[in-house]
């Protein structure tokens, strides 16, 4: 099968490489910072790339700006139009969290997006990827071991759960937050201490490691006013974020706003994770 793999970090370029391993015919256009290996096939333009391509993978997120193909391993810049004016109607499209303006610009111009992170198995195995790469942050930048220390993780979703579990397995005393009465049933089911995301006021003051993985601002500067000296604030919440990263850098507050871990920390779990979604997206669509 011929694949192209277009623009995103080293998820995808590790995605093009273990696609062409598995013996497709792969291109790959705005990854030209690095060499591929497998025999990909590196284009300088998005029509060959795409040129016969029965899938076409675009990045996650798939974009950087607004309008602006997410693509830190180009030497170029380029627009979603520009790459979506180069594919076909026929042509199997998937991106990963793809903004409503995008989706619409791809409706209007009779392509067919398949949001590939909204895909239960890769948001479950993404998951453990940042939470992984959360604690290895942890480890990096306090002076603490991560057994006894305190953390709160605020939000339990996917990364939340798996984070808390990953944590309270290291000897780290949990606490998580949630809005849900039934995720706060879960929380204390676990063994975990439990707090409404919106009761967390005065308490903050009370943990070594602050995770937000709310993708909405929940840590604005009243809260981070409580954050005590030497505490870690990690934010792995996608854009807007969760945090006030102003007020943290005026009131001293080391906050670390980690977007995109599972790339930045397991390229090639992560490209592995996205290769297994699109084969299974191919074969629901009958297409082998």
């Amino acid at each position: 099968m011929k694949f192209a793999v277009i623009g995103g970090d080293m998820r995808q370029a590790k995605l093009a490489e273990l696609l062409a391993a598995d013996g497709h015919n792969v291109s790959a256009f705005a990854i030209d910072k690095i060499r591929l290996e497998n025999g990909v096939t590196q284009q300088t333009s998005v029509r060959d790339a795409v040129e016969s391509a029965c899938c076409v993978v675009l990045p996650l997120p798939i974009t950087s700006k607004e309008g602006l193909l997410n693509a830190p391993l180009s030497t170029g810049i380029h627009t979603i139009r520009e790459i979506f004016a180069a594919l076909r109607p026929e042509q199997i499209v998937c991106a990963g969290r793809v903004d409503e303006q995008t989706a619409q610009m791809a409706a209007g111009m009779n392509l067919t997006l398949i949001d590939y992170l909204k895909r239960e198995e890769l948001a479950v195995a993404n998951a453990v990827a940042a939470a992984e790469g959360a604690i290895q942050l942890i480890m990096e930048e306090t002076p603490i071991t991560v057994c006894h220390s305190k953390c709160l993780v605020i939000g339990f979703g996917r990364i939340g759960k798996i984070l808390c579990h990953r944590l309270r397995g290291l000897g780290a005393h949990v606490t998580a937050t949630a809005r849900k009465v039934e995720d706060l049933a879960w929380i204390r089911a676990y063994g975990y201490e439990a707090c409404e995301t919106d009761k967390i006021d005065g308490t903050l003051g009370n943990y070594d490691v602050i995770v937000n993985t709310v993708p909405a601002r929940v840590l604005g500067e009243q809260r981070l006013r409580e954050v005590k000296r030497g505490a870690l604030c990690l934010d792995l919440a996608s854009k807007p974020g969760g945090m006030d990263f102003s007020a943290a850098s005026k009131l001293g507050v080391k906050a670390v706003w980690a977007l995109s871990l599972p790339g930045e920390v397991a390229p090639v779990t992560s490209g592995r994770i996205i290769k297994d979604t699109i084969y299974n997206i191919l074969s629901e669509k009958g297409v082998t």
